[in-house]
């Protein structure tokens, strides 16, 4: 099938990156000053290679943030399975530092380079990966060609394309399509993720669900968990996970009314970006309630009443403190949190009406009386008081959870199978080559 020409929009876009680079390197500058990209590894983002190329087949895997590379956590592991290595890239700082601990071996770690093409370029000449795989939405445009002049099969996975995207990819259908038309397949995890990426002229689509659901719970220190057990035992805790700037004063409006209820009460206030944790700080302050900020050493100790956990990769030991949880990015137009994560650690769940990133899951939660609406900070106070102050209640929600995300999970085993043809033409390569039996590096 002959693919769409490269649009002319696509045309100027490669020519002004690659004028542009010296403006790139100094945005890379500018984030690495204010501690958003890793100095020391900054030439990675310009293509330049951390590390030598594993022997052997290798798959690339790309998740931008801490949700979408946790996500591909499986299917590394089913690749390593396969025989090959795994790259696995990612774009945020926060994201890499969260991963370090977490991959098996057979994978390694490199940000992924800016879109322009002579990174893109630099950084597949070096890695030559033979399959690419990248998670949710990271649309591309220099990548996705490059992966195509150099015959590599993109395969994107637990795709997702919201409405808002959809309409403003439809404004340019013939720049969609041609960069679209070059991915191999589309795995979405929805049948309405599908018939978007379809209508912009994705010719394979396949609904696959959602690889979080399948993802492992993150693992804790043991100690610091029992050290802070102890720390907290006796009193009513939630936490506020995850929330986002107007969301902080909501729930520091909800401690103040329920200390009439729980006079030690604790709330634990997860900000979605840990450098927010000052802001957090202020709104607890402005109803006069006691905090303490993780970042800076504090702890929830007894006269803590607002416990401002502003660290990287720790909403896992949090769950596993706190039997209820508020969701952020819900009462604010952001469009949810993961409650996933929660609910498999036990947690009821309580959400403001913005749910669009996870409607299916919530509503299904909904249903199943494992997760409540509020609507705003009055109702979440109210909410916080019913379930807190009603334990049967309570552990009703949260036994009726892992029952109601049971209908989603199974996205990895299904998006395995579609990569196994993928899988076999690379071992007929090898084969052909007379390299089958040559071994993996050890990274």
């Amino acid at each position: 099938m002959k693919l769409p020409s490269v649009t002319l929009p696509l045309q100027v876009y490669r020519a002004g990156l690659r004028v542009g680079e010296p403006a790139l390197a100094g945005l890379l500058a500018w984030r690495a000053h204010r501690g958003k990209e890793d100095p020391l590894r900054l030439p990675e983002r310009r293509g330049l290679p951390g590390r030598a190329r594993p022997v052997g087949p290798l798959a690339w895997m790309h998740g931008a943030s801490v949700g979408e590379v946790l996500s591909l956590i499986g299917l590394v592991e089913g690749m390593i399975a396969r025989g090959f290595s795994v790259l696995v890239t990612t774009g945020t700082r926060s994201a890499a530092e969260l991963i370090r601990g977490r991959l098996p071996p057979g994978a390694v770690h490199q940000y992924v380079p800016l879109d322009a093409p002579r990174w893109v370029a630099r950084f597949l000449a070096h890695w030559q990966p033979n399959l690419a795989i990248v998670a949710e939405s990271e649309i591309w445009p220099n990548t996705i060609l490059e992966l195509d002049a150099r015959e590599i099969p993109l395969i994107l996975v637990n795709g997702r394309m919201s409405e808002r995207s959809f309409k403003g990819w439809e404004r340019c259908p013939r720049t969609a399509k041609a960069l679209l038309s070059r991915i191999a397949v589309c795995l979405t995890q929805t049948q309405e993720d599908g018939a978007r990426y379809a209508k912009l002229g994705a010719p394979r689509v396949s609904i696959t669900g959602n690889l979080k659901f399948d993802a492992q719970v993150p693992p804790v220190d043991p100690q610091q968990r029992a050290y802070l057990e102890g720390m907290i035992a006796g009193r009513p805790v939630w936490v506020a996970a995850s929330t986002h700037p107007g969301e902080e004063s909501m729930v520091a409006y909800a401690h103040a009314v329920l200390k009439a209820q729980f006079p030690r009460l604790l709330t634990i206030l997860a900000p979605r970006h840990p450098s927010c944790g000052a802001e957090a700080a202020e709104a607890a302050a402005t109803y006069n309630l006691r905090s303490a900020r993780r970042s800076s050493g504090g702890r929830p100790h007894p006269s803590v009443e607002i416990y401002v956990a502003d660290t990287i990769g720790e909403l896992g030991l949090f769950y596993r403190l706190a039997p209820l949880a508020f969701l952020g990015g819900s009462l604010v137009p952001h469009g949810g949190q993961n409650p996933i994560e929660p609910v498999r650690l036990d947690t009821a769940i309580l959400h403001g009406p913005h749910t669009d990133n996870f409607d299916p899951v919530y509503r299904a939660l909904d249903r199943a009386g494992a997760a409540l609406p509020v609507k705003d900070g009055v109702e979440l106070a109210a909410m916080v008081g019913e379930v807190l102050g009603d334990p049967r209640r309570l552990a009703g929600m949260v036994e009726a959870g892992p029952g109601a995300l049971r209908p989603f999970e199974g996205a990895v085993g299904r998006t395995l199978a579609v990569l196994e043809p993928f899988v076999a033409q690379m071992k007929l390569q090898r084969l052909d080559r007379g390299d089958l039996a040559r071994p993996l590096a050890r990274v």
